[in-house]
């Protein structure tokens, strides 16, 4: 039995143990906080919309990206506006192809006031050059670099062979990795995934493309946007216009075209997502030449249709052209 002094005692330590109890439990819960809460998302925004799937697959849960031009939108003839000001100032990183295909990129993001990190996907690719008598009438209202007259011209849709793709996820991966250390093996292990889907379907497009005759691997698309895809797959993509979506063919063009056309009898012509199809279906009707089907060069299709993704826009290029070709 404890004394009436021993009791008030033992109950006064019970209190001081209790008040020393709350404050190492609040405390421990600030400091255990971001143990305990999962980190906010990084707030990513892709240029367009073939790097933000690219950036969704890589990101995985661990960021929310926001795409300035979304699927079945030309790219080339995008104009920032005030939305997009808005977005990209709250952004942590910015992800964007580089090659000059953004040319309102640096005037959006002093608009902006953006302060977070730059990833260019394209970091790293050798670029296909041109020069001015390929090119045409590039440099108008597409937005990509122009150059002097006689210097060559960099075609930026360098996502078209898909070596390159390889290099587009390597360089988000490691670039998140750098801005969100915490997450890196997330990045890097799902970008590594991604990499060998990449090459698997590079090497079966390319043996099911191989098994076409050569002579009848001509296609006829209406800006030069397959030029990667040409030289890595070994097709011959002959564009009506240059490498602006929006530039109008002359019209020598046109016939120097047809005349092609009705002489070798080997090209197929496809139109393109996105852009209007008026002079393919014109050579269309002045060769008797059928049109394949449509490709998918600056812009990816909803998420829920056969080319709503990267790989999934190679597949339904790849398959429209195989189909097209073969004898």
């Amino acid at each position: 039995m404890f004394s009436n002094g021993g009791a008030v005692l033992m109950q006064a330590g019970f209190a001081r143990l209790r008040r020393f109890c709350a404050i190492g439990l609040s405390t421990f819960a600030v400091l255990g906080a971001p143990l305990s809460v999962a980190a906010e998302p990084l707030k990513v925004v892709a240029s367009f919309s073939i790097l933000g799937d690219m950036v969704k697959v890589i990101g995985g849960e661990n960021v929310q990206v926001t795409t300035l031009i979304g699927p079945n939108v030309d790219a080339h003839s995008h104009e920032p506006t005030a939305s997009d000001s808005r977005v990209l100032a709250d952004a942590n990183v910015v992800v964007m192809n580089g090659l000059g295909f953004e040319a309102w990129m640096p005037r959006l993001m002093r608009a902006s006031g953006f302060k977070g990190h730059e990833i260019v996907a394209s970091t790293g690719v050798t670029p296909r050059q041109l020069d001015h008598d390929h090119d045409h009438d590039h440099g108008h209202s597409h937005g990509h670099d122009d150059k002097a007259d006689g210097a060559a011209s960099v075609d930026p849709h360098a996502w078209q062979d898909l070596r390159n793709g390889v290099k587009y996820a390597r360089n988000i991966a490691n670039g998140l990795s750098r801005v969100d250390p915490v997450n890196r093996a997330g990045y890097q292990a799902r970008a590594d995934i991604y990499v060998t889907e990449m090459e698997k379907l590079h090497n079966e497009i390319r043996q099911s493309l191989a098994a076409i005759p050569a002579e009848r691997r001509k296609v006829v698309t209406p800006h030069d946007a397959f030029g990667y895809f040409g030289q890595a797959y070994d097709i011959t993509f002959v564009p009506v216009a240059g490498l602006a979506s929006d530039a109008e063919p002359s019209a020598r063009d046109i016939a120097r075209l047809i005349r092609e056309i009705k002489k070798t009898k080997s090209a197929a012509l496809f139109t393109e997502k996105a852009l209007s199809s008026r002079v393919i279906n014109q050579i269309a009707r002045e060769t008797g030449a059928k049109v394949g089907g449509t490709l998918y060069a600056d812009t990816l299709d909803v998420t829920d249709r056969p080319a709503g993704t990267y790989l999934g826009m190679f597949k339904w290029n790849a398959g429209q052209l195989i189909f097209s070709l073969k004898p």
